[in-house]
Formats: C-alpha cells, structure tokens, sequence
C-alpha cells in the first residue's frame, strides 16, 4: 500500500487510502535512514494528528538534510539534444559514447538549500542565454541504497553554458533556484509502470508555449543500475534524491524567460508547479 508524503512547516502530512495525518515528531532524514520506510511510516501514522490536505501554499519541497544528483543522457531524445548543443565544441561523440556504455552519467546537482518546492521560483543563471527546464521522475533512496519512492523533479539546464564546453556541465546545472522537487514523495518499494507518463507544460502570459510528453518505457538506463553506480563509492546517511534523466526537449529555438510558468505532471504523484524568477 502506497504512502503520499507531504512536507510541510508543521510536519509531514501523510496520507495512505484508509488515513491520512500530521506526522510531527518524524522528520524526512530518520524516515530515509530506516531500513524500510514505508512500514515506519504506517507505523507512524497510526499516532498521527487528524489533519487536513495541506493546501499548495503549505507544501514545502520533500528535502531535509539529502543530496540531489541526475542522470543523464539515459533517454535517446536526450542524447540528441546534447550532442546537437555541443557539436560546435567538439563534444557530441561524448554523448553519443555515454548513451551506449555500460557506466551511467551521473552528477551532483543541489544541496537542500538550492531546492526549491511547488509555487515557489526557479531561476535563471543571470549568463546564460538559453535555458529550459527538464522534467524528470526522481527517486528517493534511503541509506541503505534501496529505491523507497518517487518524486517530481524539474532539473533547470543552461543549455548554451553546457553547449559550449563539456566541462561546463556543473555551471549549467548547479546554482541557487537550479532544481524543484515535489509536490510529494509516493512512498512505495513497487516501480512504476514503463507506461507511466511524464507531461510538461511551460505557460507564458497565460498561453501554452510549449507542452510535450514521454513514458517511462523511453528510459535506457534501469533504476537499480542508476543507484547501484551512485552509491559503489559513496555513502548517504539521510538517503538522497537520483533524477532519472529528460526526454521531453524543448526546440531548440526555445528558452524560458522570466514569470513563464513550469507545470510537470506524473501521475499518482501530482504536479510540480514553478514560476521563473
């Protein structure tokens, strides 16, 4: 049985099909330490407050004390889409070589205080002039290197930085508004359908500007694979967060602009929403 966990300024707020409650003496990190969370929780849950749904403005993005890293270049849109940004630096062959090696790419993206959650801005870097968002399944693993659950995850590129020079890539990634996350963690050691679908929407002066989709059964790369290179030589007490790489990409005459809106939909998780600062 699925929990939806809520983080919210009181608590968490956790909901299952028979209840739902303010969970407060509970924090994130020492759910993401136990050995199976998800029995924690219903454990939890039979002493937690009667409270209702925490409204949108309540919702508080699921991170405490966890890293962010990403994957990428594990859908073959994404894979074009890289090597066409970087074939003016030399660097599209890399992409290409990455997508059918056995190792995975992975790189760090955010500390908590870099994530942002639902309603609340993403950003743009103040030098790059091409920038889009990426919608991505993200998974969240415990300690003990086991996918627990799943979340939205909005992995902010600056597409001409990275396009430029390879090496570039922790600039276009990694600054303050660079990652979202939420609205809520699906507690569950069950993976998701390959026909769970990823919808992205970007809306500008009320319009729909761009909107694509794709499903899970696009992914090259398998969940288990992703955290068993992450965690060989690393340790995470509090758990952590592994984005599952993009295949939705924008065109690429496209870039965000300030006050677009991102909406990210993967159903039964919800929809992540963020304005551009």
């Amino acid at each position: 049985m699925p929990l939806t966990v809520y983080r919210t300024s009181k608590g968490l707020f956790v909901e299952s099909d028979q209840k739902g409650g303010l969970i407060e003496a509970v924090s994130l990190d020492s759910i993401l330490r136990q050995p199976d969370p998800e029995e924690f929780l219903k454990t939890s849950l039979v002493s937690a407050r009667s409270s209702p749904l925490p409204t949108a403005e309540e919702i508080m993005a699921p991170i405490e004390n966890q890293e962010v890293w990403a994957s990428g270049v594990t859908y073959y849109r994404s894979r074009n889409a890289r090597m066409e940004e970087s074939k003016d630096a030399g660097g599209g062959n890399f992409y290409d070589r990455v997508y059918t090696a056995e190792r995975p790419e992975l790189f760090f993206k955010a500390t908590a205080h870099r994530v942002v959650g639902p309603q609340k801005p993403v950003r743009i870097r103040r030098d790059a002039a091409w920038t889009v968002p990426e919608p991505e399944l993200t998974l969240v693993i415990n300690a003990h290197g086991q996918i627990v659950g799943y979340t939205i995850g909005n992995d902010m590129s600056s597409r001409d930085i990275e396009g430029e020079n390879p090496l570039y890539l922790p600039q276009a990634k990694v600054y303050d508004g660079s990652c979202a996350l939420g609205p809520s963690i699906l507690m569950t050691d069950r993976p998701p359908h390959p026909n769970t679908k990823i919808e992205m929407q970007i809306r500008r002066s009320g319009m729909v500007t761009f909107s694509g989709s794709t499903t899970l059964s696009e992914i090259k790369r398998d969940f288990k694979t992703l955290v068993e290179y992450l965690y060989r030589e690393m340790t995470f007490p509090d758990g952590c967060f592994l984005m599952t790489g993009t295949g939705i990409v924008p065109p690429d005459s496209f870039t965000l602009q300030s006050k677009d809106e991102v909406r990210i939909t993967i159903e039964p998780i919800g929809t992540l929403v963020n304005h551009v600062a």
